[in-house]
């Protein structure tokens, strides 16, 4: 498999790649023993057929299509060269190929099930240490808060901002091969980290102390107001650790780097259930609080050394290259080393460069993230005065419902920053390709996901929860408002997939955050009036209510703001899978049912929903049903 966790190259590095190494396990790299590479200078006709100065291109991945074999795309020096790698990529030259892409998305997907997995067991140690009662009350109260600061510093607003100022610093990088002083990734850097991270250090430090009245809040007659207020302040230092994990992630992300960022929620459960199991007889369910801060610190442990190499590597030969162009004699120097108006690379008519990360797109995906977030927010609010242990019900079913849509917007995880430079390029063709391609396949996994929780959400919850302090009782009614919140899953995943093709182009567009106000305020209205009718399952139906305004209003606005994608065919193929969706919940419910043991069942649903959803799909000829089943078929025929 392709090092995805090095996936790109500084335009100075000094390496080749033969379609050996590339197709070996693991990527071996062959240093070139000539002399650095100078930009801009024209080399001699090489005395071999072995160019002496041949760079990688940075973060490029090119997918041959007549030999199928991926190579790093190379960025040449001088005419001969450029014109070699014109011939080697074709039109798609400097794109990331589609192999590599779902290579990518297979390993980011594995590493999230991971997390997602290791997410479930957290839960269950929870449940099983703490029940569903006042103190997990308590301590969901405060767990919104790294719940707002995922959102905010990693889902959503941190990769929305600058996984697109990455992509526009990298084509930069390439476009005018930059040394040490003009880096525009390293000008990105020195531009943003600091005041980064001084805001960040601000907000936690105020969130301590406003813990009291975060809590009063959030929780309105919530019983033990001090327990709460305890694990806040425990949890506030997210609001640092998660900064800066999300920009490591977005960092990485733009530069190809995929695994690292996969493995922050691994990191983060894990340092979660080792803190519980080894202080929950000390601390009680504050264990857990803590557990949340030490699991923030390993979210930027994983990452920070990645980020380190990829810096060090750039300056390293950056260097290089500046010493040996001073060397030069001046009239043998790079004509590109300095402008013709003497201006640094970057810098625009007027004195001023052009900033890589505008300050008007801040407000929209600030205001578009939190109002997202908000949706919990409310859910807790409604639900603090019903009877103890609705909020703790309200989270069980929201984290194990929300498992399909975390998994289908992988895909679209790993494409965004392809989005971004085809938007950023002026190719909107391919990235409406791009994204339709990927909305249909995420509305597969999610559907698929929904109609199994629907089908077996009793089962489901027994397995997972029932042990310890969490009886049948809870499991009933975590397993109710499991299957309501499941009839907004869908909407979840268009949000999050649609918001990317709004934010790609790094222009400020408040349409994404007016759609999410809008869904947020139903969502409100929707739980306030039906809680007193159904109590917290009214909660549940307003959620998936104000989620799904909220998707069909960015869906339809998607091709006058953002990507050209056709929303016709689209929401007509969104229609025939839900259609199949729907059959095979029923499908799955029935057979479900006819069996006691709750692993056999879920096991039968399961096989049942997803038989009959491909089933149904490809009569109706759903988009890219075919596929989905040329894919499984062909991976169960290599198995065979």
């Amino acid at each position: 498999m392709t090092d995805l966790t090095d996936a790109t190259q500084s335009p100075t590095e000094k390496t080749t790649r033969t379609p050996e190494t590339v197709n070996s396990t693991e990527t071996t790299r062959t240093t070139q023993t000539a002399g650095p590479a100078v930009p801009g200078r024209r080399p001699p006709p090489p005395p071999t057929p072995t160019p002496a100065h041949t760079t990688t291109a940075p973060a490029e991945t090119v997918d041959r299509e007549n030999t199928g074999q991926e190579h790093a795309g190379q960025e040449t020096i001088g005419e001969e060269n450029a014109g070699r790698e014109k011939a080697d990529s074709g039109s798609r030259g400097g794109h990331l190929s589609n192999r590599f892409l779902a290579r990518a998305a297979l390993l980011t997907a594995v590493l999230t099930a991971a997390g997602a997995l290791l997410g479930l067991v957290r839960d269950q140690t929870i449940a099983h240490l703490y029940g569903a009662g006042p103190d997990t009350d308590a301590f969901l109260v405060a767990w919104t808060v790294p719940e707002v600061a995922s959102t905010l510093l990693i889902e959503d607003a941190m990769a929305l901002i600058l996984v697109p100022a990455f992509s526009l610093a990298l084509a930069r990088r390439a476009t005018d091969r930059p040394l040490l002083d003009r880096d525009p990734v390293h000008t990105l850097l020195r531009t943003t980290l600091p005041g980064l991270l001084l805001v960040l250090s601000a907000g936690a430090v105020l969130l301590m102390l406003a813990a009291p009245w975060v809590v009063a809040v959030l929780a309105p007659g919530l019983p033990d107001t001090q327990l709460a207020v305890d694990c806040t302040r425990l949890t506030a230092t997210c609001a640092f650790s998660f900064g800066i994990a999300g920009y490591c992630s977005a960092a990485l992300r733009a530069h190809g780097s995929f695994v690292p960022p996969a493995m922050i929620y691994v990191a983060y459960n894990i340092g979660i259930i080792v803190t519980m199991l080894v202080l929950s007889d000390r601390l009680g369910v504050r264990a857990a609080a803590a557990g949340v801060a030490v699991g923030g610190v390993l979210m930027v442990l994983v990452q920070a050394p990645v980020v380190w190499r990829r810096l060090r590597e750039r300056r390293a030969t950056a260097e290089q290259t500046r010493e040996h162009v001073d060397q030069l004699p001046a009239e043998e120097r790079p004509a590109d080393e300095q402008p013709a108006d003497g201006r640094a690379s970057g810098e625009q008519p007027g004195g001023g460069a052009r900033p890589l990360v505008a300050l008007g797109l801040l407000a929209p995906v600030i205001v578009f993230a939190l109002t997202r977030q908000s949706q919990v927010l409310i859910e807790r609010f409604l639900a603090a005065p019903l009877p103890a242990g609705a909020i703790s019900h309200l989270n069980y079913a929201q984290k194990v419902a929300q498992m399909p849509m975390v998994l289908s917007l992988m895909l679209c995880t790993v494409t965004f920053p392809v989005v971004a430079r085809a938007m950023a390029a002026g190719e909107t063709d391919r990235a409406r390709r791009r994204v339709e391609r990927d909305l249909a396949l995420a509305g597969v996994i999610v559907l698929v996901g929904a109609a199994t929780v629907v089908a077996c959400a009793p089962q489901i919850i027994e397995i997972l929860f029932q042990r310890g302090a969490f009886d049948r009782a809870d499991t009933a009614a975590t397993a109710t408002v499991m299957r309501v919140y499941a009839l907004g899953l869908l909407g979840h995943t268009l949000v999050g997939a649609l918001v990317r093709c709004y934010f790609s182009a790094a222009r400020p567009l408040w349409f994404p955050a007016l759609a999410m106000f809008l869904g947020l305020a139903l969502t409100t209205a929707g739980g306030a009036l039906l809680v007193g009718v159904w109590g917290v399952l009214g909660i549940a139906a307003g959620n998936a209510l104000g989620i799904t305004v909220t998707a069909v209003l960015l869906l339809n606005g998607v091709a006058r703001h953002s990507v050209p994608v056709r929303v016709r065919h689209m929401t007509g193929g969104l229609v025939k899978l839900s259609a199949a969706a729907a059959s095979a919940t029923g499908a799955g419910w029935i057979c479900g049912a006819l069996i006691p043991s709750p692993v056999p069942a879920a096991a039968v649903a399961c096989v049942v929903v997803a038989a009959v959803f491909l089933v149904i799909a490809r009569a109706v000829q759903a988009p890219e049903i075919d596929s989905v089943i040329r894919s499984v078929t062909r991976k169960f025929i290599d198995v065979r």
